[in-house]
């Protein structure tokens, strides 16, 4: 059959969990879920590699909900933001109500106390970042004797984060583990790594090499000087009159740049690591509402953000890690939806671009607008002329100015006698 005319029906999906899905409008599976769901529900391991916004939620949600009401036990899904987390929880919170299950989320920014309160109730399904799980753990909080499937969302993400140690010690707490499910849009090798030690013999996934970014999404690369980049700012925001989602790569540059977004009179706000749990809730909520029609943020939310309908995504600078250049701009473009990204490159970061353009497969297109396509990348491999240097210090003591003496010595310590005469009168001494 081919998957334009697939359903869920051919999935081995339960008759209760088909019905809950029509009732949610869940008609036509996508790319990931139509290969991952039957494997997932046969209970073997996968390591399934799909672009952003692809359905990847689903793909792990359903069959592990059907596996869980079926079998019992907990699943534990793990991700490497918080926004993330809470995005997850949305996303399959229908499901749960349906099967009177229970999910809780434990991550930073959030008094411990309540979460401990959830986790008394044995939640079905428990989402987290690997920190406040790890604190969970080491205070005796938590039991992970009962998790039968681990989730890693993002995975690579949280290799990036420096997670590394913190999901091994989770994993090691994970006993009674029966099955692995490991999503992310791209694999590095400390993914693998991870894969091999961990998994049982999973099968491989790939919708997409790893770093193919969505054929819905158009892209555009603007090489401009560092100043002028919030003329280009300005410029995109009068042609788009969308949602727009800003990253830039420090969170002192975000804020700077959402009071330049507010001073054109435009509403806008900034979510990074300064904000609190409950100011970068608001400013996503704020953002899905339209109540601020620009978000600027670090990258910390190229991966937690689900809002179907972004025009345009801007990279205001580049981000230090190339393989967060697909997250970021797959915040656009998602569920079939047409989306747009910029990408601001100064004329000293053609190496940068290069290693993008490598990783997606394909050059990034010119900006073709009058005002911004002069520029062009500085070639490095042509030297300067180089500039006049002063001459070198010759001798201990110099250069000296011409006396009539040598350089070399000094008018006192080596003043030279004549032969035969008296230093002092000029005399020959008597013999």
């Amino acid at each position: 059959m081919s998957h334009t005319n697939a359903t869920f029906y051919h999935l081995g999906i339960a008759p209760e969990m088909l019905n809950v899905l029509n009732k949610l409008k869940f008609t036509t599976p996508t790319p990931i879920q139509h290969q991952a769901i039957p494997i997932a529900l046969e209970g073997k391991d996968i390591i399934g590699v799909a672009q952003t916004g692809t359905g990847k939620t689903m793909a792990f949600s359903i069959p592990v909900i059907q596996r869980l009401a079926a079998e019992g036990g907990q699943a534990l899904i793990l991700v490497p933001t918080r926004e993330l987390a809470l995005q997850i929880e949305d996303a399959i919170r229908p499901l749960l109500k349906a099967f009177k299950m229970r999910s809780t989320v434990l991550i930073g920014g959030v008094k411990i106390g309540g979460q401990i309160s959830e986790i008394k109730r044995k939640p079905d399904i428990i989402i987290a970042t690997p920190g406040r799980l790890n604190d969970h753990i080491y205070q005796g909080t938590i039991d992970l004797g009962h998790v039968y499937v681990v989730v890693l969302d993002e995975a690579d993400r949280m290799f990036d984060m420096g997670f590394a140690p913190q999901v091994k010690s989770v994993l090691r707490c994970v006993t009674n583990k029966k099955q692995t499910l490991l999503f992310s849009a791209t694999m590095p090798q400390d993914v693998l790594k991870l894969a091999t030690s961990n998994m049982q013999l999973p099968i491989n996934i790939e919708i997409a090499p790893s770093g193919t970014t969505t054929k819905e999404i158009s892209q555009e690369l603007f090489i401009v000087k560092e100043p002028l980049k919030n003329d280009v700012l300005k410029m995109l925001l009068e042609q788009y009159r969308g949602s727009v989602l800003v990253f830039t790569r420090t969170k002192q540059k975000a804020s700077r740049v959402t009071r330049n977004i507010r001073a054109m009179g435009i509403k806008a706000a900034e979510i990074h690591s300064n904000r609190s749990m409950g100011q970068r809730n608001q400013a996503i909520e704020g953002f899905k509402r339209g109540r601020f029609r620009v978000l600027v943020a670090t990258d910390i939310a190229a991966r937690g953000i689900d809002v179907n309908m972004i025009e345009l995504v801007v990279n205001y600078d580049l981000s230090d890690d190339v393989e967060n250049y697909v997250h970021r701009i797959g915040r656009t473009g998602r569920a079939g939806k047409e989306g747009h990204s910029v990408t601001m490159a100064t004329p000293a970061q053609s190496h940068d671009v290069s290693k993008i353009e490598k990783l997606i497969k394909m050059a990034l297109p010119r900006s073709t607008h009058p005002q911004f396509s002069g520029n062009d990348f500085i070639d490095k491999k042509v030297k300067p002329k180089p500039t006049e240097q002063k001459p070198k210090r010759q001798g201990y003591f110099g250069a000296r100015k011409k006396r009539g003496k040598p350089a070399h010595t000094h008018p006192r310590r080596y003043k030279k006698k004549k032969k035969g005469t008296d230093p002092k009168k000029g005399q020959t001494p008597s013999s």
